[in-house]
């Protein structure tokens, strides 16, 4: 394990969460959901918990991963170690949704669940932090523009500024899923609860954008 993220949480002792080198998806997807968490001080005591391994698995995909705590933060790896301490296996597009009952303690399934599902960011917060993060994309186009339904009517947050624009339209929760990497762009865009106004090659670009911001890379 090299790769480090240490998060401050609120009102307590930062956490190290660490990854390893070339992680695969999963576990980057998990680094990145419990530093999230770390950072707005979602579930402290169990991101602080001295001891414990937690195997998380795809319902429809090989992928796997395990979660050790330990006195010096949270590992995540890839793979399942031998007689984990409690096994979950989860829909990885629909924010680790359950797809079985737990296997092992239900008390530390459930506590790494809630986890592995932090509140989500204000919509236009995580356009503008998702914007921040992705705009020296080659190809990501000048402006980007989400659009909502709000209480008196449609509400919308430009970013940006220049010739091209990429339009993205939905209800704020799926808005902010997306713009979060809680939810993965193309999956969302596949279900029809997203609405996109852009080229093709504009979608690759923003595929590989949602890309760097679910798994952080």
């Amino acid at each position: 394990m090299t790769a480090t993220a240490t998060a401050p949480l609120a009102g307590v002792a930062e956490v190290d969460i660490r990854i390893e080198d070339d992680a695969s998806p999963i576990v980057r997807l998990i680094g990145r959901t419990l530093r999230d968490s770390a950072r707005i001080g979602h579930t402290p005591e169990t991101l602080q918990r001295s001891a414990g391994t937690v195997a998380i698995r795809s319902h429809d995909t090989p992928q796997a991963a395990t979660i050790a705590f330990g006195p010096n933060g949270v590992d995540v790896s890839g793979g399942v170690v031998p007689e984990p301490d409690t096994t979950v296996t989860v829909d990885l597009n629909a924010r680790f949704t359950p797809a079985a009952d737990p296997t092992g303690d239900p008390d530390l399934a459930r506590d790494v669940l809630q986890a592995l599902t932090p509140p989500l960011p204000n919509w236009r917060e995580a356009a503008q932090r998702f914007w921040d993060t992705a705009r020296s994309l080659p190809g990501m186009p000048d402006v980007l523009i989400a659009v909502t339904e709000g209480p008196d009517g449609l509400e919308q947050a430009v970013i940006g500024a220049g010739s091209t624009q990429y339009l993205i339209a939905g209800d704020r929760d799926t808005l902010a899923g997306v713009f979060s990497g809680a939810d993965d762009l193309l999956a969302v865009l596949f279900s029809g609860v997203l609405g996109i106004q852009g080229t093709l090659s504009q979608l690759s670009v923003m595929t590989g954008a949602s890309w760097k911001v679910r798994y952080d890379v």
